[in-house]
C-alpha cells in the first residue's frame, strides 16, 4: 500500500510540473509575439557584371521610403509563407527585380543594427552574385554603376558592395569564381581577361595559361572555334570543368 501511495504522488508530482513546463513554454511564446519586437529581415544581393573592362554593380531605384527614388541594392524582405531559406530569397528577388535566374550566388554575411535602417532594428542576409556581361536588361530602374565608385547609396550598402569585391577578389586568385562572370563557353582570352578585371592587375598570358592547363580546370569543346579580330585563325573555346574548382596557389 504504502508503495502504491508514493508512486501515486510520484506521478501527481511528474503531471504537475509539467503542467507548469506547458504553462512557462506558452508564456514565454506569448511574450516573444507581443513584447518583443522582431526586427526588419530582409537580403540584399550585390549583383555584379562586366562592362567594357570594369566591374560594375547592378542598382535599383527604389519605389517606396525610406528613401524612396535612390538607387540601392536589389533585395527585398524574406517571405516565411514562401521561402523555404535565404538562398530561396535571393532566388525569388533576383528573378522579381531584376529578371534573372540561374546565376552564382554566395553568401558574404549578415549585416545587422538598430542605426542602418530608419524604421526599426533591421537584419540583412547580404549575398554577392555573379553576372555574365550584357545579360542585365537596363531599364528607367534598373542601372549599372562602378562597383569601386557606386556613388552613396542607402543604408549600409556601400559597405556591403566593399565587402562584396574583397571577397571575390580575396578568393578569386585561388578558384575559378571569376570564370562565373563569363558566358559558359568562353576563349582563353576572355578568361584571362576576366581573371584580370576582377583582380585589377595585369597578368602575365603565358603564366596564366600554363597554371590553367596545369591545374585542368577547363574542357574544351570539341569541334568549335570561334573567330576574333585580335586572332588570326580561329581560337579554341573552353568551359569550365565544374561549377567551381578551389586550387592551393594563386593564378
Amino acid at each position: 500500500m504504502i508503495n502504491l501511495h508514493v508512486a501515486s504522488c510520484y506521478l501527481h508530482f511528474k503531471m504537475f510540473a509539467f503542467r507548469v513546463e506547458l504553462v512557462e513554454f506558452h508564456y514565454e511564446a506569448y511574450l516573444v509575439s507581443n513584447d518583443f519586437p522582431r526586427p526588419i529581415v530582409t537580403v540584399d544581393i550585390a549583383m555584379l557584371t562586366p562592362r567594357q573592362g570594369e566591374l560594375c554593380v547592378a542598382l535599383l531605384r527604389r519605389s517606396a521610403e525610406p528613401f524612396a527614388s535612390a538607387d540601392a541594392l536589389i533585395g527585398g524582405y524574406i517571405h516565411t509563407d514562401e521561402d523555404a531559406d535565404a538562398e530561396a530569397a535571393v532566388r525569388r528577388i533576383l528573378l522579381a527585380k531584376s529578371g534573372v535566374e540561374g546565376i552564382f550566388f554566395e553568401q558574404l554575411r549578415t549585416f545587422a543594427s538598430a542605426t542602418r535602417d530608419p524604421r526599426d532594428w533591421s537584419v540583412s542576409i547580404a549575398y554577392f552574385a555573379l553576372l555574365p556581361e550584357g545579360q542585365l536588361e537596363s531599364s528607367d530602374k534598373l542601372s549599372l554603376k562602378p562597383a569601386t565608385a557606386p556613388g552613396q547609396l542607402p543604408f549600409d550598402h556601400n559597405d556591403i558592395i566593399k565587402e562584396a569585391l574583397n571577397r571575390l577578389r580575396s578568393k578569386g586568385a585561388y578558384s575559378t569564381i571569376p570564370a562565373r562572370l563569363l558566358p559558359e563557353v568562353f576563349t582563353m582570352s576572355e578568361l584571362l581577361s576576366i581573371y584580370q578585371i576582377v583582380m585589377g592587375e595585369r597578368l602575365d598570358q603565358s603564366a596564366f595559361r600554363r597554371k590553367v592547363r596545369e591545374l585542368d580546370l577547363l574542357e574544351e569543346i570539341e569541334g568549335e572555334k570561334r573567330q576574333t579580330e585580335s586572332a588570326r585563325r580561329p581560337t579554341t573555346l573552353y568551359r569550365l570543368k565544374g561549377p567551381v574548382s578551389v586550387f592551393d596557389r594563386r593564378l
